[in-house]
């Protein structure tokens, strides 16, 4: 593993062939790492890291729209949406959610999804269906629908990439983990997640500049879009209450707090029922496909078959369900705390993000296949390691297949028995946490990670970055025992 040692960088840091074991054993096949003439001087050209990894992930969201291009016309006839792997939420919810039919989100219609995923929503349909007024059937309305919101997503899935390497410019490569994402592949625009994504990762570039009401402002922007990027607040005030910077987490708290009732409030006033729609459908939301309560509810016999009482037991009886995952991921936020207090170096703001969000996910009732989305940039940076990560995302992709096939079982016409769905359910579990795992394990050794093996200390972290800890602090001396001085 590539280290700095005496105040030096090494030069290999970010040579993935030399530093990670997985891309090292695959370089074999073509010759190798690359040599000390191919590295030293630096080679210069048009290809350079960033330009490769920019294209790299452009041709990765054109052949996303390939991939989810049967599906564009709406005509899914004989389950043509599942057999091609194609199906979006962003066809089916132009005519589910009264698009195609004019109507306003919120004012006309209830929506299932915070506001600025509704007011988005409407902003490009009602401009799509009136334009299919005025020129009648042939302009086939769910189509162009979903074009304007893939063309709109995919520019915001380049600009998160290229927001990565804004956070990684000593280590551009590990951007790469995230253009060639094969999860990122198949749901890219299954949803508007991206929607949240974006400002999110951007909150953190915000964040990392030292502008924390900027960092405030895109987070407000996120969750008013999907609820998860709230849960990024939680391990940027642990972190703030372990060094001391509690002002600026302060002001990124209450400016995000500011800027979500802006953008909400509104609605909360004039289309009460609309907005709370939201919370309504997420309280009384049963045990979805693929979550740990399934797999207890299925395992080990599959739909016909008894699973575990206590959880067919949960199935049926939604408000324990609630209080019982809602104290499970309570318990794993009190364990993470624990871990950003006690571990022998203040861990990194992005390890901390991604380990809340996985347990978010592993407790959840809820796991639809496009939340892997959250995950993806948080896990490149948390941990850029090519092993774990595809191993991960693979399993993320067969659970995407074995998904499609267990809804065309619903649908009437079976195509795998359920224990075949379970098993790549617990697959997709099981590899997500063992990532967990090690960044548990870089946390505790943080000679383990990657990111300070150059002698960086948080890039992600703005004011984190380099600060001591605050003197309240009782493990405070031993935390020198793991600090490299960070090059001038």
């Amino acid at each position: 593993m590539a280290v700095a040692r005496a105040g030096r960088i090494d030069p290999y840091a970010d040579e993935p062939a030399r530093e990670d074991w997985f891309v090292r054993g695959v370089s074999e096949a073509v010759g190798g790492p690359l040599g000390d003439h191919a590295v030293r001087p630096p080679r210069r050209g048009f290809w350079t890291p960033v330009r490769i990894v920019l294209a790299l992930a452009c041709l990765l969201f054109a052949l996303h729209w390939v991939q989810k291009s049967p599906c564009r016309d709406g005509a899914w006839v004989n389950l043509k949406q599942y057999k091609d792997l194609c199906y979006t939420d962003v066809v089916a919810l132009y005519y589910a959610e009264g698009l195609g039919e004019g109507q306003v989100p919120y004012a006309d219609h209830k929506v299932e999804y915070p506001v600025l995923t509704g007011l988005f929503m409407g902003a490009v349909g009602l401009p799509v269906h009136a334009v299919g007024q005025a020129l009648g059937p042939a302009f086939n309305q769910g189509k162009w629908f979903y074009d304007a919101n893939a063309l709109i997503l995919c520019g915001l899935g380049v600009g998160t990439v290229a927001m990565v390497l804004a956070l990684r410019r000593r280590r551009p490569w590990d951007a790469l983990l995230l253009a060639v994402a094969p999860a990122m592949l198949f749901t890219a625009t299954v949803n508007w997640d991206l929607l949240a994504i974006a400002p999110t990762v951007g909150a953190l570039v915000a964040w990392a500049r030292r502008k924390p009401a900027l960092a405030g402002l895109l987070l407000g922007l996120g969750v008013a879009a999907k609820f998860y990027p709230l849960l990024i607040l939680g391990p940027l005030l642990v972190l703030a209450l372990r060094s001391g910077k509690l002002r600026q987490a302060g002001m990124t708290v209450l400016t995000a707090a500011a800027t979500w009732l802006v953008v909400n409030l509104p609605f909360a006033v004039f289309f009460r029922d609309a907005w709370l729609e939201f919370f309504r459908l997420n309280s009384t939301r049963g045990v979805d496909w693929g979550t740990f309560w399934y797999i207890g509810a299925h395992f080990p016999r599959g739909r016909d078959g008894a699973g575990f009482f206590p959880f067919t037991w949960l199935s049926t009886h939604i408000p324990a369900l609630n209080l019982l995952y809602g104290v499970l991921f309570a318990v794993c936020c009190l364990g993470i705390a624990a871990l950003a207090i006690l571990a022998p170096r203040r861990p990194r703001l992005a390890q901390l993000a991604f380990l809340v969000v996985a347990c978010f996910l592993l407790t959840g009732k809820v796991w639809s296949q496009q939340y892997v989305l959250w995950l993806i940039p948080l896990a490149v940076l948390a941990r850029p390691r090519w092993g774990a990560f595809l191993a991960w995302q693979l399993a993320e992709v067969g659970y995407f297949l074995a998904f499609y096939a267990e809804l065309m079982g619903a649908s009437g016409k079976g195509v795998i028995p359920e224990w075949v769905f379970v098993f790549f359910a617990v697959a997709r579990l099981i590899t997500l946490a063992v990532l967990v795992g090690y960044v548990v394990r870089d946390v505790l050794r943080p000679d383990r990670d990657a990111v300070r093996a150059d002698g960086a200390d948080d890039p992600d972290g703005g004011v984190l970055d380099g600060a001591p800890d605050a003197a309240w602090l009782p493990n405070r001396r031993r935390v020198d025992r793991f600090h490299v001085p960070v090059p001038s």
